[in-house]
């Protein structure tokens, strides 16, 4: 049987990955602490009217009092400069598509929007690993948002099977004969065909060992679980390519989502055109009005401010939590982080969030900071937004496009929307904004602070976390950092 051979050339395992590891099993922990006092103390019901007071008050007065400017500096808004980097998708002696398929590979993937792209990216890398045909991978509906949206309701899946038809063969639907391999005939018992027990990162081999004679016995075979079923490391250039082909370049959203999204980022640019020209049946923005007004830049803000929980008996207090930078940053708190490191507020922002917790109350003193914040909701008609309304992957899908054509991109917190967005403008080479979670726990907790100390400690923090551009290491996504597996030097 043939095995794959890879050279560990450049990765040096680090500590930090080890910490990483920890840090999303112990993300659930420090939800709760950013609505609650800090102690060590059991959980306690989350009070609105205490939510609406800001927590930072002396910051945030001086943040207000900051003077505002005709533009932010020039090195804030500006492009980054060319790092010597460029995409590299091209295999080298790739071997070609065999004639005949082992059978058809099915794939069963949860999560989120985020979550479920890096498996569908790895479900076509497997497939060539195994010469399967894959099925359309299914999407399982969302537990936290319940969104039954499936793949062709998010992602132009004839584009997805022409771009990759020469590197993979993908089929809709399954033939009559296999009709009966669905999602309710694995839930009801065990089957010769699922495979149920792949390891978390598993390596190619595995699934030359595990899968393959599935496939030849039986024709078919369905992984579920599926995601993060497949290793970051030690895999053939030409399967890492792929996974990069298909995240940067094949998996695009259908075209009504990308109209929404153009016409917002176009109504971000040229503000003053499109106050006159809000309405559905023009969701492209052309006006010629665009001709005589110079394009805006802006910033979009993702916020993970969800209704948090505490888990019992944790050996971690919330202070402690919060100073290793676990918890995820309020919106009054990126404010602040905005406004220390230059932003005025002339400044436009676009806020990408499904749902805040407590509304807009919530979000208020991030918007008496930053005034010029949009969102969909304030962009679009609500014409325009009834093909995505209360469908969270959808929704997403318009945020992530837009995050996408941004001049900046911030996350509150390293989720899986701001690990997707990083990669991806990563590939482009555009500025990403990544917070120094550590550093902006340990000065919030610090009620003395001046704000004097706390802007000189926020751009001395963040001088080097502006999009440079950082290596992949060992057990790092390759979706979250492409250089140097889908990256060349120029």
């Amino acid at each position: 049987m043939m095995r794959f051979q890879h050279q560990n050339y450049y990765y040096q395992p680090l500590r930090r990955e080890a910490i990483a590891g920890l840090f999303m099993l112990l993300f659930p922990v420090c939800l709760l602490c950013v609505f609650a006092p800090f102690s060590h103390a059991s959980p306690s019901k989350f009070s609105e009217s205490n939510a609406l007071k800001p927590r930072h008050l002396p910051l945030l007065k001086s943040a207000l009092q900051r003077e505002s400017s005709n533009g932010e500096p020039s090195d804030l808004r500006a492009p980054l400069a060319d790092q010597g980097w460029k995409p590299c998708l091209a295999p080298v002696n790739a071997p070609s598509l065999p004639q005949k398929s082992e059978g058809y590979l099915q794939v069963f993937l949860d999560g989120g929007l985020n979550q479920q792209r890096m498996g569908i990216c790895d479900a076509v890398a497997v497939a060539k690993i195994l010469n399967a045909t894959l099925v359309i991978p299914h999407l399982e509906v969302n537990p936290v948002w319940q969104d039954s949206s499936s793949f062709m309701d998010i992602f132009d899946v004839d584009h997805f099977i022409n771009v990759l038809k020469d590197d993979v063969t993908i089929v809709k639907e399954l033939p009559d004969e296999f009709s009966w391999s669905t999602r309710e005939y694995y839930a009801i018992a065990i089957r010769a065909t699922r495979i149920k027990r792949a390891p978390v990162h598993a390596s190619a081999n595995w699934y030359l060992e595990n899968v393959s004679p599935v496939l030849k016995s039986y024709g078919i075979a369905a992984i579920s679980p599926f995601s993060h079923r497949l290793s970051f490391d030690n895999l053939p250039s030409e399967i890492q390519k792929l996974r990069c082909k298909v995240n940067f370049k094949v998996l695009v959203f259908v075209p009504h989502i990308r109209a929404l999204g153009d016409a917002l980022v176009h109504r971000l640019r040229y503000p003053l055109a499109e106050s006159q020209a809000h309405t559905i049946d023009d969701l492209s923005g052309n006006t010629d009005r665009n001709d005589k007004q110079r394009p805006q830049k802006f910033v979009v803000v993702h916020l993970r401010f969800d209704k948090g929980w505490r888990v019992l008996n944790s050996q971690f207090t919330d202070e402690e939590l919060r100073s290793q930078g676990r918890c995820p940053l309020t919106p009054e708190e990126i404010g602040l982080l905005l406004a220390a490191l230059g932003f005025d507020n002339s400044t436009r922002l676009y806020l990408a969030s499904h749902k805040v917790y407590g509304g807009e109350a919530r979000i208020s003193t991030l918007r008496e900071l930053f005034p010029m914040m949009e969102s969909k909701k304030s962009l679009a008609s609500s014409e325009e937004r009834v093909r995505i309304k209360g469908k969270a992957s959808l929704l997403a899908a318009v945020d992530y496009y837009v995050g996408l054509h941004s001049d900046i991109f911030v996350s509150a917190s390293p989720g899986n929307m701001h690990n997707a967005l990083m990669g991806h403008r990563t590939f482009e080479n555009m500025k990403t904004i990544r917070p120094n979670m550590a550093l902006l726990g340990q000065l919030f907790l610090n009620k003395n602070t001046t704000w004097l100390e706390f802007r000189q400690a926020v751009v001395e923090g963040h001088q080097n976390r502006q999009g440079q551009l950082r290596l992949r290491k060992l057990k790092q996504s390759i979706y979250t950092y492409p250089a140097p597996d889908c990256m060349c030097q120029a």
